[in-house]
């Protein structure tokens, strides 16, 4: 890489130092960043930039023009925010560009609703654990984490035993940014983690560790690894699309459809914006529609 390269990349390395240190970023949010960005240096030093400073309009829409199809919409937006941020972050502290900063609307898939399980779906999806062996006890206690608690899959697999509180049913969770939030635990969810722990987890215990969730080596169960785990349950009980993110989605939809107010739902998920949690309200209103006009006689 040449000089300008250099230049460029140690930018970046600046901007994710602040995402890891100021922001409070996780490594996996800091090297999703440094991915897509590696990638703009590569093309910025094959045009010859050789400061942040000096990119125009002409090198953003350049660059732009790399996003189109076949690529993924998802994966082009996901590029140009990464940009759009660092410049943004470069322009906040007087080394960034005089050009605008690059719009990602056009990049945006259509905003969908989130799946969610129907209660007999969930269940069926939960009896599948073999719960006579530590595997499955422990299986059943990370769906139950994610879909009892609203856990993002990295929370469950990071899970101190430390946070739990089982003589009052909740658990302290360090969410993104190291926010911090108390989630109660429904009672059977408090129930199956109580199973799991007196008859699975010292099983699977290998040596010192205080993570909840083990693997079946006794180490610390990876992200891909849940996702395979609890896709593969789905299957089994013969549905399709579902990950440890359509557990959260359910927790947080079966709330709002008890009755659950939505700021406290953002709360118990650690949304920073109760926007982001809306999407459940319309979600809940989309369902009541139409059984409006399946039931209406004049609809």
């Amino acid at each position: 890489m040449g000089a300008q390269g250099s230049a460029l990349t140690e930018a970046i390395e600046w901007f994710l130092d602040h995402l890891k240190v100021e922001r409070g970023a996780s490594a996996h949010t800091v090297l999703a960043y440094h991915g897509d960005l590696s990638r703009a240096v590569a093309f910025y030093s094959a045009r010859g930039l050789e400061s942040w400073a000096d990119l125009g309009a002409a090198d953003l829409i350049a660059f732009e023009a790399t996003l189109a199809p076949p690529m993924a919409r998802s994966t082009a937006q996901r590029r140009i925010t990464a940009l759009r941020s660092f410049l943004k972050f470069l322009k906040r502290n007087q080394a960034g560009p005089e050009a605008e900063l690059p719009s990602t609307g056009g990049f945006r898939k259509p905003k969908t609703l989130p799946k969610a399980l129907g209660l007999l779906q969930l269940q069926a999806m939960l009896d599948l654990a073999d719960i006579k062996m530590p595997e499955g006890l422990r299986d059943r206690a990370l769906m139950e984490l994610i879909y009892g608690a609203g856990l993002r899959v990295t929370e469950a697999v990071t899970l101190d035993t430390s946070a739990l509180d089982l003589d009052h049913d909740q658990l302290r969770v360090v969410g993104k940014r190291g926010k911090t939030r108390v989630v109660p635990l429904p009672a059977q969810t408090a129930q199956w983690l109580r199973r799991y722990l007196d008859d699975g987890r010292p099983t699977l215990l290998k040596g010192a560790s205080g993570l909840v969730i083990l693997s079946d080596r006794g180490k610390p169960l990876l992200r891909q690894t849940a996702y395979d785990r609890i896709e593969r349950y789905a299957r089994l009980a013969g549905l399709e699309g579902v990950s440890p993110h359509t557990l959260r989605h359910t927790y947080a939809v079966h709330l709002v459809r008890g009755g659950a107010d939505l700021r406290v739902v953002q709360e118990l998920l650690g949304h920073e914006s109760v926007a982001t949690t809306q999407v459940y309200t319309q979600l809940d209103l989309a369902e009541v529609r139409a059984k409006y006009r399946s039931a209406h006689p004049r609809d």
